[in-house]
C-alpha cells in the first residue's frame, strides 16, 4: 500500500456528475493498493497518516498530529507506474479493483475520510499547506 499524504488549507473532489466532497485544513490522501496488502496493512497505514506529526505547533515547529483536522482520501492505483522500460506507465503492481476497494474503503473508514469514488475518474483540486507532502509506502 502506498499513500501519497499532503498537507492542505482545502481540498476538494468532483466527477464529472458534479461535485462529490471537500475538506478544509487537514490530509489529502492518494492511495494506491498492491496485490500483497491486507486488512492489517490497510490499518497500519490509517493509524500512521493519523500520527503523522506535520502540522505546526504554538512554536511554529511541526510537531502536531492530525486530531480534528479532517481528510480526504482519493483511491490512486497510478501511485504503482512503473516506467522503467519505456514511456508508456505498467500498472501491474497495483491490486485488482476486487481487493483493492475493499481495502480502499476499510483505510477510510478507519481514517474517518471523506471519499472520492472509487475507480471513477475524479478531479482533484486542494491547496497544498507548506507545501507537505509525505509518501508512505507499507
Amino acid at each position: 500500500m502506498r499513500a501519497l499524504v499532503q498537507r492542505v488549507s482545502r481540498a476538494s473532489v468532483a466527477t464529472e456528475d458534479g461535485p462529490l466532497t471537500s475538506i478544509g485544513q487537514g490530509f489529502l490522501v492518494l492511495l494506491g493498493v498492491a496485490p500483497g496488502d491486507t486488512e492489517e496493512v490497510a490499518d497500519r497505514m490509517a493509524d500512521k497518516v493519523r500520527a503523522l506529526r506535520v502540522f505546526d505547533d504554538a512554536d511554529g515547529r511541526m510537531n502536531e498530529a492530525l486530531g480534528e483536522r479532517e481528510v480526504l482520501c482519493v483511491s490512486q492505483f497510478t501511485l504503482y507506474a512503473d516506467t522503467r522500460k519505456g514511456n508508456r506507465p505498467s500498472f501491474v503492481g497495483a491490486a485488482a479493483p476486487e481487493l483493492a476497494e475493499p481495502l480502499y474503503e476499510r483505510f477510510c473508514e478507519r481514517l474517518g475520510a471523506q471519499r472520492g469514488r472509487f475507480g471513477a475518474r475524479m478531479a482533484v483540486e486542494l491547496v497544498n499547506d507548506g507545501p507537505v507532502t509525505i509518501l508512505i509506502d507499507s
